[in-house]
């Protein structure tokens, strides 16, 4: 093809797709295995230094926070980070974990824009950024999951985006159009929060949905966090709503409360006053190292994290929710 634009971005992870399916044919199993464990023990297994990594939701709906907190706790370095995030890559930032960035965005939503990225990529700490827009980076992952090398859209043309993405343009050899080439994004490990699972890794969300279905296939490694885990009977009573089966999945962690400080949907509110601590504290260096000395480092796991606020707190959020109902 005629290239006629190329962003100025890095392609961070260069892909193999015919290496990628065999990894789908070969190391994941197509048995139904209890893949039950905690935070410690899926991190330990499936997330290293160096990992591209990319962690599912929506703002701070059904963030994977016990997962991120975890893996932070656990101090896995030099990581380049797939997605759009708010709180749990803001902790990655602070503890200075991230080495690069493939992202659509990175903010404290109504709070303003991130101080940890800012210092994260002013120190040179973040080696390289490079952006996409929230449907360029889905359309990514979705190419993996078809097994083509990438996808053709018009979305990203003509904007400032394309140009520090790692887009090429290029014309439609069918219609003579200008469409922009979104290269297939293979994740070696991703984190994805959803409502139920069983013991296998049958996931069902509720609500928005996010990616979590296109990041699902297109990792090699898929650590999954639940609100519940339940009986598989259960799951088969509604097969229409199982939108991560349990072939794709390696590890499944209980975890109540696994978005805090984020939400929930039907489930449980944001806790703004938690959130805004993070906001507050993480404008200096010192102060985001006292947040993680406290919630992160300063707790064995997400039980004990889940203590610092009690159950009168947590089921405030619950009763907060069902009053905005």
């Amino acid at each position: 093809m005629n290239i006629l634009q190329s962003g100025r971005g890095e392609l961070i992870q260069p892909f193999d797709l015919d290496e990628f399916r065999e990894w789908n044919r070969t190391k994941k199993s197509r048995k139904l295995v209890d893949k039950l464990m905690s935070e410690q023990e899926a991190v330990s297994k499936f997330v290293h230094d160096g990992c591209y990594i990319g962690t599912e939701l929506y703002g701070t709906v059904r963030a994977p926070m016990s997962l991120a907190r975890e893996v932070v706790r656990q101090g896995v370095k030099d990581l380049r980070v797939c997605g759009q995030g708010v709180l749990e890559l803001d902790l990655w930032l602070a503890a200075g974990l991230v080495k690069k960035l493939d992202i659509t965005y990175i903010g404290l939503e109504v709070y303003g824009t991130s101080p940890s990225l800012r210092r994260a990529v002013e120190s040179g700490q973040v080696e390289s950024c490079v952006e996409w827009s929230n449907g360029a980076i889905t359309w990514r992952m979705k190419a993996a999951a078809m097994g083509v090398p990438f996808l053709p859209t018009r979305s990203m043309l003509g904007t400032g985006t394309l140009e520090y993405s790692a887009a090429k343009v290029v014309r439609d050899p069918f219609t003579g159009l200008k469409v922009a080439l979104l290269p297939a994004l293979i994740l070696d490990a991703a984190l994805i929060h959803v409502h139920r699972a069983d013991r296998y890794g049958n996931c069902q969300v509720e609500g928005i949905s996010g990616f979590a279905f296109e990041m699902a296939r297109a990792c090699k490694r898929l650590i999954i966090s639940a609100e519940e885990i339940v009986p598989t009977e259960e799951i088969r009573k509604y097969p229409d709503r199982t939108m991560i089966p349990y072939y794709l999945v390696d590890a499944v962690v209980h975890a109540p409360f696994g978005s805090h400080p984020g939400e929930m949907a039907y489930v449980y509110g944001r806790d703004e006053t938690a959130i805004k601590e993070w906001v507050r504290m993480s404008k200096t260096p010192e102060g985001a190292k006292a947040y993680l000395d406290k919630y992160v480092y300063g707790v064995e796991d997400h039980q004990e994290y889940l203590d610092l606020f009690g159950p009168a707190r947590l089921d405030q959020l619950i009763a907060e929710r069902e009053r905005r109902e």
